[in-house]
């Protein structure tokens, strides 16, 4: 039975159950998927879940590619190809299906795709990652 006590608690809890990234259909920072150098606790509790996360295409690893890096901020050399650069420790990798058209650097983009937080070593490029997007789509 519905009471008065058990619509206000149920309404005043509701916000705190829901996952605000989630709940309103916003991208989120990639950011949120980190806690100081560390996966967070969100990414933990959405491993499986697609997600849709907001960042910037590093410079492809390589032409015709179903795979790229999504960064926090814009990087106009690809630090897998440069010595003197280095990759954020903040990144996603992204896996596509089809072949990705490159998005200039500097362009924010949102990306949607299935979280997987088990370590993988891509077998084209060596690349290994330990947060990726799976079955990813460009927005």
């Amino acid at each position: 039975m519905l009471t008065r006590r058990r619509f206000v608690t149920t309404a005043l809890a509701a916000p705190f159950l829901a996952r605000p990234a989630m709940a309103d259909g916003e991208p989120i920072k990639l950011r949120t998927l980190y806690h100081r150098q560390a996966i967070s606790d969100f990414a933990k509790a959405s491993e499986g879940e697609r997600l849709a996360i907001e960042g910037y295409m590093a410079p492809p690893l390589k032409a015709e590619s179903k795979f790229f890096v999504l960064t926090r901020r814009p990087m106009a050399v690809c630090p897998f190809c440069e010595t003197e650069a280095e990759w954020p420790s903040d990144i996603v990798a992204v896996y596509t299906k089809r072949i990705v058209d490159v998005v200039p650097y500097n362009a924010k983009i949102v990306t949607s795709g299935v979280l997987e937080l088990t370590p993988y070593k891509d077998p084209e490029t060596g690349f290994v990652s330990l947060v990726r997007l799976m079955d990813a789509s460009i927005a």
